[in-house]
Order: structure tokens, then C-alpha cells, then sequence
């Protein structure tokens, strides 16, 4: 199961782009982690120790200020990680 939220924008007064990076990294206490799709060249970049073929198609969770936390082949193997790790994954739009 994911939760999911969304930033009432009401609240920064329409803006999309209102919170810092320093907010966006204390969003949530911790608790808060996103899923990405990624290519193997870019998952390469993120995780240099990775071997990866080109053209994979893979997902990252990242945590809420978007350090990448873990590299996957599977959506649902990344939220299930977050579960695991009891973080709640939201949408990122």
C-alpha cells in the first residue's frame, strides 16, 4: 500500500516551487521517501559502484530532500523497501 499526499499550494500561494531544498529535506521527519524511474545511464551516475548494461530501465527511492537511497528493476520492489524501512512513499508530480 503507498500514501500518498500533496502539497496544498493554497498554502504557498500557488507556487509549486515554494519549499527550499531544506524543507523538502525535513518534510515528513524523515519518514518521507519517492519512487523514479531511471535509465541505467542515469542510475550509473547516482550509483557509481553499479555495473550496469545500457538501455535498462530501473527505480530509485529516494528520501524527501532526494538523496538516492536504493536502485531496483521494480517499482514494487522500491516501495516495498520503503515499507520495509517504514517510510511512506508519496507522488511526486
Amino acid at each position: 500500500m503507498t500514501n500518498e499526499f500533496t502539497l496544498d499550494t493554497a498554502a504557498t500561494g500557488g507556487a509549486p516551487d515554494a519549499l527550499t531544498p531544506e524543507a523538502f529535506a525535513s518534510l515528513g521527519g524523515g519518514h518521507i521517501a519517492y519512487v523514479r524511474p531511471i535509465d541505467s545511464a542515469d542510475a550509473a551516475r547516482m550509483f557509481p559502484q553499479a555495473r550496469l548494461e545500457p538501455g535498462l530501465k530501473l527505480f530509485t527511492l529516494h528520501a524527501a530532500d532526494g538523496t538516492p537511497m536504493m536502485l531496483t528493476d521494480s517499482r514494487e520492489a522500491a516501495i516495498a523497501s520503503a515499507m520495509e524501512n517504514e517510510l511512506v512513499t508519496v507522488s511526486v508530480h
